[in-house]
């Protein structure tokens, strides 16, 4: 233990010792940073924007930046990597927003300094108002479940949690979570295994309940809650999957059933509509902002799997009345997928009640293994649907949600190498239009990335540290003992 507390000591003096290099040679071009931060908008609450300088053909020895604020502040960081110190990063970034922040970026290469182009960051007059985001990580492979994990990260540092991991629960799959836009008093956590269960959290209160009934498809699987927390709609799924041999496809999820359906997690009754219960495909609903609808993705009937790839999903809507617990007796086509030849998957809309935010892809429901998966923008004032161009990439980009205010928004990205799913953030201005998107900061960015060995999908804010106690849900889990919810079929 000295040992390593000089070893430590000794690094940070040597990254304190690091000055502003003098006589570094001029170059006229932007330096090569990982992650891409350049040009960025960040909110003021955002943790450090650490980067690593990158040369091609040759080692960085040193790096040293100043970053100053445009109406104020001046902040240098040194050594191997640029780590800004976390008090003095967010100084500089509440002293400049609606403004900019220049960095001036030196390295030493070959011996010899260079100092590149200056590059700016913009803090946004929206301020992130959540807490933190929340994952599930998991590894590109499906050969066990028990790295599968559900973690949540503060926004503002670079503290990493688990909420709960599989081996919690002995190995059992944990499954899609979600929370009631980002309040995790309300929050929905499935486990698929031997031990199988939905744990609902409502209102604070947990409940372990058995989301099977005699005559519903399956248990609930992807959902989405009401504003008022009384009902979490679902869609029921029987999920298969392909796997691919000599083809750049890896996995294929498929559902040979899925319906949806609206819990009452006060009463634990089902309901299940006749509009959503048919023999064609329904599956990812989401409410409206104000919950007087239900967008849901549908499409017809097919042979499952040997049509697959010629199935695709339109974007619908169902009204739905929270007081009477009643759905309207029409199902409204807002997106059809025959006129735009594509599938649509993952709606969700903006909680301000502007926008719907949605993927397309070639075909099926389950855009993060669709490499030609883009995110799209649907106006709910104007009817306007538009191609994000500004965000998306030659790879996949999917698993989006909002914030609690809806001025940022998520997703995951495999743009980095095609096979691992990373978080990205973006802030949506006053006519819709996303900014460059930007890499979850980490304290060693490059190091990070290179050593982690996880995707993350299912990504959502949290407006607070989510609180699980890991002993009772192991306890609850492996005790079977469940409460039965009834299914109710309305009109």
């Amino acid at each position: 233990m000295k040992y390593k507390f000089s070893i430590i000591f000794i690094l940070g003096i040597l990254t304190a010792c690091v000055q502003k290099p003098e006589n570094a040679l001029e170059v006229n071009y932007l330096p090569n940073i990982y992650p891409d931060y350049i040009g960025v908008t960040i909110p003021a609450e955002i943790a450090p924007m650490n980067f690593d300088v990158v040369a091609d053909s040759a080692e960085v020895e040193r790096v040293f930046v100043v970053a100053t604020g445009g109406k104020s502040g001046e902040l240098t960081a040194g050594g191997c990597y640029v780590d800004f110190d976390i008090d003095d990063w967010h100084a500089l970034t509440a002293a400049n927003v609606g403004d900019s922040i220049t960095f001036a970026v030196f390295a030493k290469v070959d011996g010899k300094w260079l100092e590149y182009k200056p590059f700016s960051m913009y803090v946004s007059t929206y301020a992130l108002n959540d807490y933190g985001v929340t994952y599930r990580k998991i590894a590109p492979g499906f050969e066990t479940f028990s790295k599968i994990g559900i973690y949540q990260r503060c926004l503002s540092t670079f503290d990493e949690e688990s909420i709960i991991e599989a081996s919690a629960v002995d190995g059992q799959c944990l499954n899609c979570h979600y929370a009631n836009r980002g309040n995790p008093d309300y929050l929905s956590v499935h486990v698929r295994g031997a031990h199988g269960c939905t744990l609902i959290r409502a209102n604070g209160k947990d409940a372990y309940l058995n989301t099977k009934t005699p005559t519903t498809p399956g248990s609930c699987t992807y959902g989405y809650w009401h504003p008022d927390g009384k009902y979490c709609a679902y869609s029921l799924n029987r999920i298969f999957q392909n796997f691919y041999v000599g083809e750049d496809k890896i996995i294929e999820p498929w559902d040979a059933v899925s319906d949806v359906a609206v819990l009452n997690v006060e009463t634990n009754e089902m309901l299940c509509p006749a509009a959503l219960s048919t023999p064609d495909f329904q599956t990812t609903p989401a409410f409206s902002a104000d919950g007087k609808k239900i967008y849901f993705c549908a499409a017809p009937l097919c042979r499952m799997p040997a049509e697959y790839d010629k199935l695709r999903y339109s974007l619908c809507s169902v009204d739905f009345n929270a007081d009477s617990a009643t759905f309207g007796a029409q199902v409204d086509t807002i997106l059809g997928a025959r006129a735009l030849g594509k599938s649509v998957c993952l709606p969700r809309p903006s909680y301000d009640g502007r926008y719907i935010m949605y993927c397309l892809t070639d075909y099926g429901t389950t855009p993060v293994n669709r490499q030609e998966s883009d995110l799209y923008m649907l106006n709910l004032q104007t009817g306007e649907q538009r191609l994000m161009t500004e965000i998306n990439s030659p790879e996949t980009d999917a698993y989006h949600n909002w914030s609690s205010d809806s001025h940022w928004f998520l997703f995951g990205s495999k743009r980095e190498d095609h096979l691992y799913s990373l978080l990205y953030f973006s802030c949506v201005d006053s006519n819709g239009v996303a900014t460059k998107p930007f890499l979850l900061p980490q304290r060693r960015p490059q190091h990070f990335y290179r050593e982690s060995l996880y995707s993350y999908n299912a990504p959502d804010f949290t407006t607070r540290r989510v609180d699980l106690n890991i002993r009772s849900v192991h306890s609850r889990v492996m005790s079977d003992q469940r409460i039965q919810v009834e299914a109710v079929n309305v009109e």
